[in-house]
């Protein structure tokens, strides 16, 4: 299974790693559930959402690890979306890596493509 995505900002993961655990942001905390987005959703949630803030960080997370706590539900536009009913441990987090602006404001990201190889090579070095 590929990886699943989480976009936080840098104080949430540095109080997550404080904690060993990610709790979730406010938005998780009130929907009751940690929204993740796959590889195909980042672009859009990160426009979306996150429009503009530079002091994000991409999270790349093992859904595997997760197990039954993580459902895939609908969200926009009906597409499935991943949420994880529970806290996020750390031992499940791939990679962190920032999400730097472009000149126009909008997030760099990797394509889809190079997220799911990316997945790959991180998943096989385990």
């Amino acid at each position: 299974m590929e990886l699943i995505f989480k976009i936080c900002s840098k104080g949430e993961w540095s109080r997550a790693e404080r904690e060993k655990v990610f709790r979730g942001s406010a938005a998780d905390l009130s929907d009751g559930f940690i929204h993740f987005s796959t590889a195909e959703q980042l672009a859009e949630t990160a426009a979306k959402h996150f429009a503009g803030r530079s002091d994000l960080l991409l999270i790349g997370v093992d859904p595997e690890a997760l197990g039954e706590n993580l459902r895939f539900e609908p969200s926009r536009g009906g597409a499935l979306f991943p949420h994880l009913y529970a806290q996020l441990p750390l031992s499940a987090v791939r990679f962190v890596e920032p999400m730097p602006l472009d000149k126009s404001g909008n997030h760099l990201l990797p394509s889809p493509q190079r997220l799911s190889s990316y997945a790959v090579s991180r998943l096989s070095a385990r």
